[in-house]
């Protein structure tokens, strides 16, 4: 994957129980320049954001098994870490716009890795 690293090294949280997919783009993101923690389920991305400050980025898909699945683990961020930015992904549901936080955006399966990237950019810069 061919991206621009002119930005500052952001820190993006992947919170995916698929293994390979989270592997695939935790990879991509480090590739293109971020700093990258991946969690398998909403237990393990809280205890990384309340362990880890320079998280500034969620990406999380909806479908997980654990006590929430992403969009109460999205909601969940916007109460307690509200700067950080959020995207949430599945390709099984589309959620309606009232379900995901406010400034939350949502990433149809299957994404380009390059549209990740470049989706946090834009909500990072």
């Amino acid at each position: 994957m061919t991206v621009s690293r002119t930005q500052t090294r952001a820190t993006v949280l992947v919170v995916e129980d698929e293994a390979f997919l989270l592997y695939a783009i935790a990879d991509d993101l480090r590739e293109a320049g971020f700093t990258v923690f991946e969690a398998s389920n909403a237990d393990q991305a809280i205890h990384l954001l309340e362990t880890q400050p320079d998280i500034s980025l969620l990406f999380t898909d909806i479908d997980m098994p654990g006590s929430m699945d992403g969009l109460k683990l999205s909601a969940a961020v916007r109460d307690r870490w509200p700067p950080v930015k959020i995207i949430v992904t599945s390709g099984k549901q589309q959620p309606v716009r009232d379900a995901l936080p406010e400034g939350g955006i949502f990433l149809p399966k299957p994404y380009a890795p390059e549209k990740v990237a470049t989706t946090i950019r834009q909500l990072l810069s």
